[in-house]
């Protein structure tokens, strides 16, 4: 029998964390699902249903402390993490200048930040697993600067680059690197908002559309280092190319010198 394998997700409570959680847990991966909202979390146990193994507890993905805890209680302190999902976000919209900094810096240290401490604190475990995952939710938001999405969009650019960067750098261990890039989904982050690129496009993704991508993705779905996740954003990433094959050769052809 193969062994049950093992995935932390973080924003696990609502929205896109939440369909995740749900879905690799009914698939019959054992989950860590993660957040802030407690409560949440309580109510994501009782859905998940029968025959299911979810581990839960309190996480703000910018406290390194309570990463290191998290990865404990759910791997054991020499176990092993088979996927890392690093979902946990938020964003305000608006004009630049209207939004105050302090909203702005809480922005760049979730959505960054948080991913960094979530790659590098998971990084042993996933080592000692042989063959791991990290799946990064970034954003079409990366493509090129968004406006009233500023500082959404710049953390999805570093975002982006982390990815590019530890998949290239993790590759030889056996630790696989992907970015998740959907458009708008229907989720409280959205909620209210009023922009001129959602009244152009539209909310059209699901988070179970979300989560059944970065499904596919852990199960090794063929693919590059970008997954978009719906047709608006897969013709907006091909359209753009971030991180072409050519970008990708060269950068690891000059780091392996």
């Amino acid at each position: 029998m193969a062994q049950q394998k093992t995935v932390l997700v973080t924003g696990a409570a609502n929205g896109i964390g939440r369909a995740i959680a749900l879905k690799f847990a009914r698939d019959g991966y054992k989950v860590g699902a993660y957040d802030i909202d407690v409560a949440a979390l309580v109510k994501l146990l009782g859905e998940a249903g029968a025959g299911t193994e979810i581990v839960t507890g309190s996480m703000d993905v910018r406290n390194v402390d309570d990463w290191e805890l998290s990865l404990e209680q759910l791997c054991g302190p020499d176990g092993t993490l088979d996927v890392l999902i690093n979902n946990a976000g938020i964003l305000h919209s608006g004009r630049f200048a209207d939004i105050s900094l302090a909203d702005q810096t809480r922005t760049i240290e979730i959505n960054v930040l948080g991913t960094m401490n979530g790659c590098h604190t998971a990084y042993p475990y996933l080592k000692r697993a042989g063959e791991a995952q990290v799946i990064n939710l970034c954003s079409a938001s990366a493509i090129y600067g968004q406006m009233d999405l500023a500082a959404y969009s710049a953390s999805k650019f570093a975002v982006r680059g982390l990815t590019e960067a530890l998949e290239l750098e993790w590759q030889r261990e056996g630790i696989k690197v992907n970015a998740l890039w959907p458009l708008f989904v229907n989720t409280n982050m959205v909620e209210g908002m009023d922009i001129g690129t959602t009244r152009a496009l539209g909310v059209r993704l699901t988070p179970d559309d979300v989560a059944r991508a970065a499904f596919k993705v852990a199960q090794g779905g063929r693919g590059g280092v970008h997954r978009g996740v719906g047709v608006q954003a897969r013709t907006m990433m091909a359209s753009a190319n971030p991180s072409g094959a050519g970008n990708r050769l060269v950068n690891k052809i000059l780091g392996n010198r």
